[in-house]
């Protein structure tokens, strides 16, 4: 049974003015493909920091969902990692917890003995 990741953002807040995103809702959901599918979800809020004049800024009408998700794996980097290692940590947690779930309801079964 394989479980995939997926990440999403949710909702950004911006100033009108200059469009400058100032605030990103994101999720990640790991969902198993069998029947039935077992999820594990997690997601957050990023604030941004910075200015409009600041060199790679990219207006709001030019954003695209990756550049955003790029953000926030830059966000989630602890220590020395990098932002790929930093998304493949937290989809590792995800599909670990994903994984219990199989793995509780393969040891379990429902009835009755009638």
């Amino acid at each position: 049974m394989a479980i995939n990741n997926t990440w999403s953002i949710n909702e950004m807040q911006r100033t009108d003015s200059d469009g400058y995103v100032f605030l990103v809702y994101w999720s990640i959901v790991a969902a198993s493909d069998g029947n039935p599918s077992y999820t594990a979800s997690d997601g957050g809020k990023l604030r941004c920091e910075g200015n409009p004049s600041d060199p790679g800024f990219i207006p709001y009408a030019n954003l695209t969902e990756n550049d955003v998700l790029g953000w926030v794996y830059d966000s989630l980097i602890e220590g020395d990692e990098t932002a790929v290692e930093a998304k493949a940590r937290v989809e590792a947690d995800r599909d670990g917890k994903v994984q219990k779930q199989i793995d509780a309801a393969a040891t379990t079964a429902s009835g009755v003995p009638w």
